[in-house]
């Protein structure tokens, strides 16, 4: 059982992470093509919080996560919900075979840290987007490695913009944008450190 399975049943009760969705969600809502009809793909979308505050946004949205734990409480939440167009899907996009559906809109929030090849998931991303779709990417800028700690090594330590940028570029991105969207805080040796998130907007050249 992965760290996110056993934490997958009380994520959606901190408030803080309720709250990131929440203006995470207003601000990839204002990038976003004022367009009808627009299908979506979240990537690592855990237990749905995000996708759930952009549901009205969207004809249909496709939920990717490997956490058999995290898609479980959101297929919950969904039936609970009563929500049509939103889809679960148990999926690894680094290594998996890719879906054969396309999207308008790809994005995430606090994932892309997570995987270790960022040039290849972006590729990835890419070859499933439609013509002139968007990729919205959430996660932290550059940190020294406090955010996730010392025994924490299977992580990048956020991102510099401008490293992001060549490497959406390189796979193909054009009209790369970005904005400051947030601070996640949290104690550090006794003090409370405010970690910065970007909002990376792109579009498929």
């Amino acid at each position: 059982m992965s760290t996110f399975d056993e934490r997958a049943k009380d994520w959606d009760s901190d408030p803080a992470k309720v709250e990131r969705a929440r203006v995470v969600a207003n601000a990839i809502r204002a990038s976003l093509p004022q367009k009808n009809n627009l299908s979506g793909l979240e990537v690592g979308c855990g237990t749905g919080l995000l996708s759930f505050a952009l549901q009205p946004d969207f004809a249909s949205i496709t939920l990717a996560d490997t956490s058999e734990g995290m898609l479980a409480v959101l297929a919950g939440k969904i039936k609970t919900a009563g929500i049509q167009n939103m889809l679960p899907l148990k999926i690894d996009l680094a290594n998996d075979p890719l879906p054969p559906s396309h999207f308008d809109v790809i994005y995430s929030l606090m994932t892309l840290h997570h995987i270790p090849d960022t040039g290849l998931i972006l590729q990835q991303f890419f070859k499933i987007l439609n013509p002139t779709g968007s990729l919205c990417i959430v996660d932290l800028e550059k940190e020294d490695g406090s955010f996730h700690g010392p025994a924490v090594t299977d992580v990048h330590k956020g991102f510099d913009r401008q490293v992001l940028q060549r490497k959406l570029e390189t796979a193909g991105f054009i009209e790369v944008n970005f904005s400051s969207v947030y601070a996640v805080k949290k104690l550090i040796s006794g003090m409370e450190t405010a970690f910065p998130l970007f909002l990376a907007v792109a579009k498929k050249g």
